[in-house]
């Protein structure tokens, strides 16, 4: 187990902070944060990992001490990725095991899909590919999902998730966690201390607002079926992704295919469930 370390990384115009541990090993393994976490998502990962791999963890662009774009369109998917695989080439490496939860799933997938030259292997935690999302597309998933919508609005989500000391921010961790317990005061220490940096809030919902309404609930989604290596963790107690909407996700994937269901955790899986998603990932970066 290697020291967790932090450097930066210039990718075109956009510098990106990362989190580091296991310099110089043979594989890498990038571990992609979503909404509203940061590198910190993956502490325990980045140390357990880090006796075989070098394990990075970017904060993606917007967030903590990354680089925050003014534009909403710098926010779009293609750009996103388009970090990754520049991270990838600085770290010198020419592939890599990507892992992703949440908005760092949907960048891993959508690695997994049009950039696959990067990937060696794709784990995605609590998303489906947006060909599995649409299809199992439900009212009931739209009405959980109100938050999308509700982020289109100029201003106004800014103001509600940094009101009172961040208590918009704070409550989404809580509510969306399965059990009690699962951040503690220095957790929520940690995110406040990110959310704080300048011009943090607008970047995050700018994720949303850069074309989160034709990706998600627009017909038209790739069909292209994803050709590497692929695990996919989800827990079942998840509030945010319903557990029909991640139904078959193993139909769009054409190659060697496995998934980890976890009953009792909630959507910050890879906290709550630390040590399942640890030892998952282990088994499937180990297998030939």
């Amino acid at each position: 187990m290697s020291e967790i370390t932090f450097d930066y990384a210039q990718i075109g115009a956009v510098k990106l902070h990362y989190a580091i541990a296991g310099r110089g090993r043979e594989k890498l393994v990038v571990l992609l944060h979503g909404f509203p976490e940061f590198w910190y998502s993956w502490r325990k990962q980045l140390a357990a990992l880090s006796d075989e791999y070098t394990v990075v963890a970017p904060d993606m662009r917007g967030y903590n001490l990354s680089d925050k774009p003014e534009n909403v369109e710098d926010y779009r998917l293609d750009k996103l990725a388009d970090d990754i695989c520049g991270l990838i080439g600085h770290l010198g490496y020419e592939k890599a095991a990507v892992v992703g939860h949440d908005w760092g799933a949907i960048v891993a997938w959508e690695l997994a899909q049009n950039r696959s030259e990067y990937v060696s292997k794709v784990c995605a935690l609590q998303v489906p590919p947006f060909a599995v999302w649409k299809r199992n597309l439900s009212l009931k998933q739209t009405l959980a999902s109100w938050y999308m919508f509700f982020f289109q609005i100029p201003f106004l989500p800014e103001w509600f998730l940094s009101r009172s000391d961040y208590a918009g921010l704070t409550g989404i961790l809580l509510k969306l966690s399965a059990a009690p317990g699962v951040f503690s005061k220095a957790d929520i220490a940690a995110y406040k201390k990110s959310w704080r940096e300048p011009a943090s809030i607008a970047p995050l919902i700018n994720y949303y607002r850069a074309d989160v309404l034709k990706k998600f609930f627009l017909n038209n989604a790739s069909r292209a079926k994803i050709r590497v290596p692929t695990l996919f963790i989800y827990g079942e107690k998840d509030l945010a992704v319903l557990p029909e909407s991640v139904k078959g996700v193993s139909e769009a994937i054409d190659a060697p295919f496995s998934e980890i269901r976890i009953p009792d955790a909630g959507h910050w899986v890879q906290q709550e469930a630390s040590e399942i998603v640890t030892d998952s990932l282990r088994e499937f970066l180990a297998e030939k």
